[in-house]
């Protein structure tokens, strides 16, 4: 295998954690990365460039001219507009699946039919694009609580746990009536809510094979002790106790190697990262919604964890060989990574406030620190710039340890507003883990 340029789509702290990841491979010459961000840049063989990735014709040239050998592409929002389509009829390699089979995720009405066509376990439901008729199905519906869901794309919101049906309703009235998400809400989706604890699980594919990844938890609400608004997420630790060894080979067989199966037999070759959300109810665990792509911050754990070389296990899955290689994982450490995010978030965001111990932390022993949020200021500071600022995460041989550490290099980094969560992992402290 010769050396390889390699093209990262996004600027996230999730694109931070593969592009860290990649430039580990001694099969990678360059990463680049549209737009990446100051944090990327940093990271050894990696530099951001500015393309405009809705210029297929002129990205594709672009990658032609860089000799780039695989587009790695990052958020979900390009995959649901087709990148992956128009920049392989022009004859790049892409790991991400196609406008298609982003459908899993950019369409949860097209994907809970799916789930119900070829049998994976998932809440009941319902999907409406008439709000009296929704109100009407909510007030005579035989759950006893509920869940209502944009279908499109809100960015990591668009998902309303209500408390009884009046809260229920009100939700229809913002999503359907008010349309609170735009277009992400044309149509909703109804289903009862499931009791229990919520866990994800990932897998890379290529369309034939699935290689599942341990599995993690996120932390989507604002607050410690699960409290506040939904954000895109606080936290994550990996791996997870809270879903058995039976469980989880149940949900590689019966949830994401049937569903790539399912995709296959819709005409749809699903190449790159099925991440499935998870509850692991009292029945079993049960699909509560599919993503398309790697999670963020799930991935900045996984990366800290993942012993192959990541640019080959990209391209045994762009190139159909993924039965061929045995992906190997440390979980005999724990990752626990903690979003510090800024003031106002994620309601609103911060930009421009000047963040200081960042130098510090990034010295500190078994810990990694990921961008999400960052821009250069004036005379070279760092500074604010957007909802989820920094990721810290830390690697140990207990979780209890890693979780002490990441929360410990989180309250070293400071800017005015900064919130982050002491808890993460709390739900498996709580069910006995050390």
């Amino acid at each position: 295998m010769t050396e390889s340029n390699v093209l990262v789509i996004g600027s996230g702290g999730r694109e931070h954690a593969l592009c860290w990841k990649l430039s580990d491979s001694p099969f990678v010459k360059n990463i680049y990365c549209a737009p990446g961000s100051v944090g990327i840049s940093t990271t050894n063989k990696v530099q951001s460039v500015d393309l405009n990735i809705k210029d297929y014709p002129a990205l594709a040239k672009w990658c032609k001219d860089k000799d780039i050998d695989v587009v790695i592409v990052g958020p979900e929002d390009p995959l649901a507009e087709g990148i992956v389509d128009e920049l392989t009829a022009r004859g790049v390699q892409c790991f991400g699946p196609t406008k298609a089979g982003a459908q899993i995720e950019a369409n949860k009405d097209w994907s809970k039919t799916f789930m119900n066509k070829y049998q994976l376990p998932t809440a009941r439901h319902k999907s409406f694009t008439d709000a009296a008729a929704a109100k009407e199905f909510i007030n005579n519906a035989p759950y006893p609580a509920l869940v209502v869901k944009a279908s499109g794309l809100a960015a990591g919101k668009g998902v309303v746990v209500a408390a009884n049906k009046e809260e229920a309703c009100q939700a229809v009235d913002e999503i359907l009536s008010q349309a609170k998400y735009g277009d992400a809400g044309e149509t909703i989706v109804v289903e009862e809510l499931l009791e229990g604890d919520e866990v994800s699980v990932l897998a890379f594919t290529d369309g034939e094979t699935v290689s599942v990844m341990p599995p993690a938890q996120d932390h989507k609400r604002i607050g410690d002790g699960d409290t506040g608004p939904n954000t895109g997420g606080m936290g994550a630790y990996c791996p997870c106790p809270l879903i058995t060894s039976d469980q989880f080979a149940d949900v590689k067989d019966t949830v994401l190697q049937r569903a790539v199966d399912g995709l296959k037999a819709e005409g749809i070759k699903y190449v790159g990262v099925l991440y499935a959300g998870l509850m692991v109810t009292k029945a079993g665990p049960m699909v509560l919604e599919f993503n398309c792509r790697f999670g963020d911050p799930e991935t900045q754990v996984l990366m800290t964890l993942l012993e192959s070389d990541l640019y080959k296990v990209v391209k045994a899955c762009v190139d159909g060989t993924l039965k061929q290689m045995q992906v190997t994982w440390n979980t005999k450490l724990s990752s626990v990574g903690v979003v510090i995010a800024s003031k106002g978030y994620p309601e609103t965001s911060t930009k421009g406030c000047v963040i200081s111990g960042l130098s510090q932390v990034a010295n500190m022993p078994g810990i990694v620190v990921f961008h999400s949020g960052v821009a250069r200021g004036a005379n070279g500071t760092l500074v604010t710039w957007g909802g989820r600022v920094v990721l810290v995460c830390a690697r140990a041989a207990s979780l209890r340890a890693a979780a002490a550490a990441a929360t410990a290099a989180a309250s070293v980094v400071d800017f005015p507003g900064a919130q982050y969560r002491k808890d993460i992992a709390h739900r498996a402290f709580s069910k006995g883990a050390e």
